[in-house]
C-alpha cells in the first residue's frame, strides 16, 4: 500500500511539475515573441467550469497552455456528507457524520491524445470541518475497546476530525466532450491524500463506568480516549475518493 501511495503521489506531482513546465516555456516564448504576454493569458481565460461530486459543489476557471494543457484553479465544498456517505464504524462503533468542505485546488487539466480523454493532477488546499457523533447499537449500548457500556450510563460521544495534510497532492482521470463550440460536458475519478486523521472525541460526564458483564470498570474519559484510537487506527478518509460531474462553458 506504501508502494502505491508513493506512485500515485509521484505521478500527481510529475504531471504538475510537466506541466508547470511547458507553462513556463511557452508563456516565456510568447512574451519574447509579443503574441501573447503573462497578463493577457491571466486576464482571458479559456473556460469555466461548474462541478459537483465528492469533494462538493463548486466552479474553476481554466487558461490554455497549449492546445492540450491547461491550468486549473477553483473550489470545492459544503456539507457533502449526507449526499455520499454520512456514517462509517470504527471497531464497533457507528458514527453519524456532519462535513462542511472547503477545497481551494489547483491544478493541470492535460489532453494526451488530443480528444475526450483527460488526465488531471495538483495539489488541494484543505480545510474541512468534519463532526462525528456516534451511534449506539440497536440494544442501547456502545462496544468500545471489545466491551459492550450502556448509553444511558456513557452519554454522548461527539467530536472532530481533522487530516494532516496542509497540501493534498491528487490525480484524477476523465473525459471531457464538446456539445458545441462553447458549451460541453465533463467527467472525472481519482483520489487524493489528504494524509493521516487525528481524532478529537469528547464526553462531557467523566464519570465511572461499569461494562454490560460487569467485568471492567473504566471512565467516560477513557472510553473517550478509546475511540480516538479507534478512529485514528481505521484510517478513515486518509485517501479520499474523487469522482465528479459538470459542465464547462468555452470562450
Amino acid at each position: 500500500m506504501k508502494a502505491v501511495k508513493l506512485s500515485v503521489i509521484s505521478a500527481a506531482v510529475l504531471l504538475s511539475t510537466s506541466a508547470m513546465a511547458n507553462v513556463i516555456t511557452n508563456t516565456g516564448t510568447a512574451v519574447a515573441n509579443g503574441t501573447r504576454t503573462v497578463f493577457k493569458t491571466l486576464t482571458k481565460p479559456a473556460a469555466v467550469s461548474a462541478e459537483v461530486g465528492t469533494l462538493g459543489y463548486g466552479a474553476n476557471i481554466a487558461w490554455a497552455v497549449n492546445d492540450t494543457t491547461e491550468l486549473q484553479a477553483g473550489w470545492a465544498g459544503g456539507n457533502i456528507a449526507s449526499s455520499i456517505n454520512d456514517n462509517f464504524d470504527a471497531n464497533g462503533v457507528n458514527y453519524q457524520v456532519k462535513t462542511d468542505f472547503s477545497n481551494p485546488y489547483l491544478g493541470v487539466q492535460m489532453r494526451p491524445a488530443a480528444n475526450w480523454f483527460t488526465v488531471g493532477a495538483g495539489v488541494i488546499v484543505p480545510d474541512n470541518e468534519i463532526e462525528v457523533k456516534a451511534n449506539p447499537q440497536s440494544n442501547g449500548t456502545y462496544r468500545i475497546g471489545g466491551k459492550e457500556y450502556d448509553q444511558n450510563d456513557v452519554g454522548v460521544l461527539e467530536g472532530k476530525l481533522e487530516h494532516r495534510n496542509k497540501l493534498a497532492p491528487y490525480l484524477t482521470v476523465g473525459f471531457r466532450p464538446n456539445i458545441n463550440n462553447n458549451w460541453g460536458v465533463f467527467g472525472e475519478i481519482g483520489a487524493t491524500y489528504l494524509g493521516k486523521v487525528d481524532a478529537q472525541i469528547n464526553n462531557v460526564s467523566n464519570r465511572v463506568v461499569t461494562s454490560t458483564d460487569n467485568s471492567t470498570i473504566t471512565n467516560t474519559s477513557a472510553l473517550a480516549d478509546q475511540a480516538e484510537r479507534d478512529i485514528e487506527a481505521k484510517k478513515y478518509a486518509n485517501w479520499f475518493p474523487i469522482a465528479k460531474v459538470g459542465v464547462t462553458y468555452r470562450f
